[in-house]
C-alpha cells in the first residue's frame, strides 16, 4: 500500500521501525537511511525474518539537503518519517518541498551550532518578542506552512509523546470531557532506573540542552520564564508512586496555547532524581554542556559533543532499565457551565517494551506515536496541506490506534491536582 523513508535509526527510530513492520499492510515498503548504513543494515537484517514489510537501506546525511533529495527521488516514498536529530528537521523538510512528499517528525527544530549569527539574531528576536529564552521553538518550522500548503503537502511535527501524544490528549479532552479547558498540566514521569549514576534515556545533547534551559509556562496570555529547576512538585504516579518534578520549558505549551486559546494556564512538569541532578549541575558549572568548540591540544572539541561520547548509549539501556513511565495531562475546565477535573495518561514498564523491540520504556512511548501518526498520513485519516501539530488532527482515530499498537490510556475524573 504505502512506500515510507525513515531517516534515523537510533532508540526511537527502531522502535518506530519496528512497529511498521507490525503493520505490514500499511507499510509494505521501507526504506531506512542514516548516516552510519551498517546500523541500517543490521536492523533489516534483524526484522526481515518476521515481517511482510520489504525493507531495504541506505546511507544518507541528512544535514546534506542534496543528499535528502538524491535519495527520496531515487526510492519515491509516500511519507518522509524523520527520526534523526533535530537539528536536521528544515534539511529535510526542504528536501520534501523539492521532492513533493509527506513529512513528519518526532521534536521541533533546533540548531546544533547555538553561536551561529543568523540564527543567534533571530533566536535574540524571538527571547524579546515572545518572552522565552530555550533553544527550541516551532517558528522555524511554522514559516513553512505557506510552502507546504502551496504544494499540497502534509508536514506532521512532533509527533512522539510529549510533544504528540500529550497534544492528542488535549484534543481528546477539548472535544470529548469539557466544553472550555481552563489548565493544563503535562506530566512525565520516568520512575525507570538503569543503574549508572548518570545517563540520559534519549540523545544527551538534546536531553542536557532542554533539562538545564530557562522554566517556562503560559499563564494569562503570556510566558512566565523562571531560573532552571525552580519550580518542585511532588505527585504520586499511578504504579510509579511518589515522585519529585520539576517545571520544564516544553514545546507543546506553544503550540497549544495557540491553538486551544481559552486556556488559562498550561505547565509541564517532569521527574528527576537527585543523583541525576547532582551529576548535570556540576557537568554545566564546569562547561560540558558547552556548543561552543574549545581548544585541546590543537583540535576543536565541542564539549557536550565530548560529554556524549563518554556517557552510556541511550540505545544499550534497555536491557538493564526496571520500573515503568507515567506519561499524560491534567485538565480543569467546565463542562455543561460545572467544574470538572480530568486525567488521561499511559502507563508503560521499561521490561515489557524491551521484550518487544529491544528498547526501553522512553524510546518506546516515542517511538509508537511516530508510527501511529505516519499510519493516519498513509490511510488519510489525518490529511491537509499545510504544516500542523498533532492537537490540529482528530484525536479519536490516533488514540484508538495508540491503544491497539502499545500505548493504552487510562482515565481519572478525580485526580488530585498539582498546586
Amino acid at each position: 500500500m504505502s512506500k515510507v523513508l525513515v531517516i534515523g535509526c537510533g532508540g526511537v527510530a527502531s522502535v518506530a521501525i519496528h512497529k511498521c513492520c507490525q503493520v505490514s499492510e500499511v507499510f509494505t515498503e521501507l526504506c531506512i537511511a542514516s548516516r552510519t548504513k551498517s546500523k541500517c543494515d543490521e536492523l533489516a537484517a534483524k526484522l526481515a525474518p518476521v515481517t511482510a514489510t520489504k525493507i531495504t537501506t541506505a546511507q544518507v546525511d541528512a544535514d546534506d539537503v542534496q543528499q535528502v533529495i538524491d535519495l527520496i527521488n531515487a526510492y519515491k516514498p509516500d511519507l518522509v518519517m524523520n527520526i534523526a536529530l533535530p537539528y536536521q528537521d528544515l534539511t529535510i523538510m526542504d528536501a520534501c518541498l523539492a521532492c513533493g512528499v509527506n513529512y513528519m517528525d518526532t521534536a521541533n527544530y533546533e540548531p546544533e551550532d547555538t553561536d551561529d549569527p543568523a540564527w543567534r539574531a533571530v533566536y535574540e528576536k524571538r527571547c524579546k518578542e515572545a518572552g522565552f529564552s530555550a533553544y527550541f521553538d516551532y517558528s522555524w518550522q511554522w514559516a513553512y506552512r505557506k510552502k507546504f500548503e502551496e504544494a499540497g503537502l502534509t508536514a506532521l511535527l512532533g509527533c512522539g509523546f510529549d510533544p504528540g501524544v500529550t497534544q492528542a490528549y488535549c484534543a481528546y479532552a477539548k472535544k470529548h470531557e469539557f466544553d472550555s479547558i481552563d489548565t493544563i498540566d503535562i506530566l512525565d514521569c520516568n520512575g525507570g532506573d538503569h543503574g549508572y549514576a548518570f545517563a540520559t534515556n534519549f540523545n544527551p545533547e538534546v536531553n542536557l540542552r532542554e533539562v538545564s534551559a530557562p522554566g517556562s509556562y503560559w499563564e494569562d496570555g503570556h510566558w512566565v520564564e523562571v531560573a532552571p529547576m525552580s519550580i518542585k512538585r511532588e505527585y504520586d504516579f499511578d504504579q510509579v508512586g511518589h515522585k519529585d518534578m520539576y517545571l520544564l520549558h516544553h514545546e507543546e505549551i506553544e503550540s497549544l496555547a495557540l491553538n486551544i486559546p481559552e486556556v488559562r494556564r498550561i505547565r509541564f512538569f517532569m521527574t528527576f532524581g537527585q543523583s541525576y541532578l547532582n551529576h548535570m549541575r556540576c557537568l554545566e558549572n564546569v562547561g560540558m554542556l558547552s556548543t561552543s568548540p574549545v581548544d585541546f591540544e590543537g583540535q576543536q572539541i565541542v564539549p557536550i559533543k565530548f560529554l556524549k561520547a563518554l556517557l552510556p548509549d541511550p540505545a544499550s539501556l534497555g536491557s538493564r532499565t526496571r520500573g515503568k513511565t507515567n506519561i499524560g495531562c491534567i485538565f480543569t475546565g467546565k463542562k455543561s457551565g460545572r467544574d470538572k477535573t480530568y486525567y488521561i495518561y499511559n502507563v508503560s514498564d521499561h521490561q515489557e517494551c524491551y521484550r518487544e523491540v529491544g528498547s526501553q520504556a522512553i524510546s518506546y512511548t516515542t517511538g509508537v506515536p511516530a508510527m501511529c501518526g505516519a499510519l493516519m498520513l498513509l490511510t488519510g485519516k489525518w490529511n491537509k496541506a499545510g504544516v500542523y501539530t498533532v492537537e490540529e488532527f482528530d484525536p479519536d482515530p490516533f488514540l484508538a490506534a495508540l491503544d491497539q499498537y502499545g500505548l493504552p490510556r487510562s482515565e481519572s475524573r478525580m485526580p488530585a491536582l498539582v498546586d
